[in-house]
């Protein structure tokens, strides 16, 4: 049987013999079932699984879990969390793959979308290991809470809530806290911060109209405590300090509690230095950081560029103040601005030889692409945390003369399919 699938047609629940084919992104295989394509998860590359239907929508295609393996590819383990499994936690990807197979899975997928919408199928990638190992890593882990108060993590695609007494990749420090062993009763998620500067914090989030009394922790630090009303609002504090400290190029930089700043304890120091490798700043030059947060791009270059001067673009009041306080004491100067992007870039004046950003998952899109192209600068960092996003916003920036000449990929997230890429963009040179 061949060609699209019957309208209203539903198999979800069926389970399906499947030979599977490349990685596509967003941590899933990619495998072919009666004229259908079939996303699965739980899979690898050129295995041979029984694959039951979890999502069906009608249409050219369905999601899968691989439910039993017939087949195994080489590079399959066994996952070191028993919630990683069909139907268990959505937060891992590829626990049952070695690390190194994660790496070539995680690259493939960026070659393809550099190819497909950045048209740059002529780029290698390779996704480069960080210091550390695959577990223990993240620094920040947002905890679900169910209406009775257990704590858990979200399953794939879903709001209902998978109970875990022990997250392996959390940080020992987030894990010491004992949080996912008491019961929330009001809350709708916490979140554990363990700063690489020491300090513990909490950022709760109530249940609409419900209190949330904060349970005994086993750490012996008591930890900061803030209370946000949902994703995007404003935290207030309810003990503790507001902020916490991270160790990074040498300094400490104040990063809010309920604010940015990556999660991996390599993650700061590895972007950093891919960024200033790829500018390859001057004395003098001017230096635009747009999508800033608490200053880390900007705190890089700044002393790379003596006689020149940086402008730094963040919307979050909160970001661009700790960018303020971070930034403070810079032989150059560093002038911080508050707003969307796209709206601060119609008013800041002149030209920059480079330019560093770092945008949401969702990218920068045509609008900043073609305010940052209009500046003329001699180099671009994009850094992405999104492949998809990354490449559109290439494609677009090769339409205002800015190509792609180079992508590092570094393996930030080990065990998920995210990965982070630092892109270089130079101006085209004429033929």
């Amino acid at each position: 049987m061949s060609g699209a699938a019957e309208p209203g047609l539903d198999w979800t629940g069926r389970e399906l013999a499947v030979e599977v084919g490349p990685v596509a992104h967003g941590g899933h295989c990619v495998a072919r079932h009666e004229g259908r394509v079939v996303f699965v998860r739980h899979a690898l590359p050129g295995e041979q699984v029984l694959a039951r239907v979890t999502e069906d929508r009608g249409g050219s295609f369905c999601r899968a879990d691989a439910v039993s393996v017939l087949v195994a590819s080489p590079d399959r383990v066994e996952p070191p969390c028993p919630h990683a499994r069909p139907g268990g936690c959505g937060g891992c990807d590829w626990q049952h793959a070695t690390p190194q197979a994660q790496r070539e899975l995680k690259a493939a997928v960026v070659a393809e979308q550099l190819a497909r919408l950045g048209d740059r199928p002529d780029l290698p990638v390779t996704v480069e290991p960080v210091p550390g190992g695959p577990l223990g890593w993240r620094t920040r882990v947002r905890f679900a809470v169910d209406a009775g108060g257990t704590v858990g993590l979200h399953r794939h695609r879903s709001h209902d809530i998978e109970p875990v007494e022990h997250c392996p990749l959390a940080t020992e420090s987030v894990g010491q806290l004992g949080v996912t062993l008491q019961r929330w009763p009001g809350a709708q998620a916490v979140e554990v911060i363990a700063s690489s500067g020491g300090d513990l914090a909490l950022v709760v989030t109530p249940r609409a109209g419900a209190d949330v009394a904060v349970p005994p922790l086993a750490a012996a630090t008591e930890p900061a405590v803030l209370s946000q009303p949902g994703r995007g609002g404003r935290a207030t504090r309810v003990r503790g300090h507001r902020a916490v400290r991270e160790r990074a190029l040498g300094r400490i930089f104040r990063v809010g509690a309920a604010g940015f700043w990556q999660v991996h304890p390599a993650a700061a120091e590895t972007l950093a230095a891919a960024v200033v490798r790829a500018l390859r700043p001057q004395a003098g030059d001017s230096v635009l950081d747009l999508y800033a947060g608490a200053g880390l791009f900007a705190g890089a270059l700044a002393p790379l560029v003596p006689g020149g001067r940086i402008v730094a673009v963040e919307s979050d009041r909160g970001a661009a103040g700790d960018a303020v306080y971070n930034l403070r004491d810079l032989a150059v100067p560093v002038s911080v601005e508050i707003g969307q992007v796209g709206h601060v870039l119609d008013s800041v004046q002149g030209g920059f030889d480079l330019v560093v950003l770092d945008p949401p998952r969702a990218g920068a899109g045509a609008r900043v692409v073609g305010q940052i192209a209009a500046r003329r600068p001699r180099a671009v960092a994009y850094v992405a945390c999104d492949p998809a996003s990354f490449a559109r916003d290439i494609a677009t920036f090769a339409g205002h003369g800015l190509r792609l000449v180079g992508v590092r990929a570094f393996d930030l997230f080990p065990m998920t399919h995210h990965v982070e890429c630092v892109g270089l963009l130079e101006p085209e040179r004429p033929a």
